[in-house]
């Protein structure tokens, strides 16, 4: 059974910068559309970015943009979120989420394999 796996969160200052990386256990991902998602508590999930597969076009929520980039390495079959300039409000639980589809999408039901996630923290 193919399970997604996220690494790399922690605690980090604001400002800082963090990498997860997303991989799937008992398959691959290179042909599946991957996207990043968030909740921090009491809140309700929201997306951050995601890759497509077939062009690995990237698209990503206003929030993102600018700060976190979304990339693909086949190579190692491993999809990564880069934080940069991480603020207090990014502080959640990061999720990765696969679909077969090519094309993006931002709804989390939209996604048919989910991970269990990576907490980030940021502190002022």
């Amino acid at each position: 059974q193919v399970q997604l796996v996220e690494s790399g969160g922690g605690l980090v200052q604001a400002g800082g910068s963090l990498r997860l990386s997303c991989v799937a256990s008992g398959g691959t991902l290179r042909r599946s559309t991957v996207g990043w998602f968030r909740q921090a508590p009491g809140k309700e999930r929201e997306f951050v970015g995601g890759i497509t597969w077939l062009s690995n076009t990237t698209n990503y929520a206003d929030s993102a943009k600018g700060r976190f980039t979304v990339s693909r390495d086949n190579a190692k079959d491993t999809v990564s979120l880069q934080l940069n300039n991480l603020k207090p409000g990014d502080t959640a639980f990061y999720y990765c989420a696969a679909r077969l589809q090519p094309h993006p999408s931002f709804m989390s039901d939209a996604y048919d394999l989910w991970g269990q996630g990576t907490q980030v923290t940021v502190s002022s």
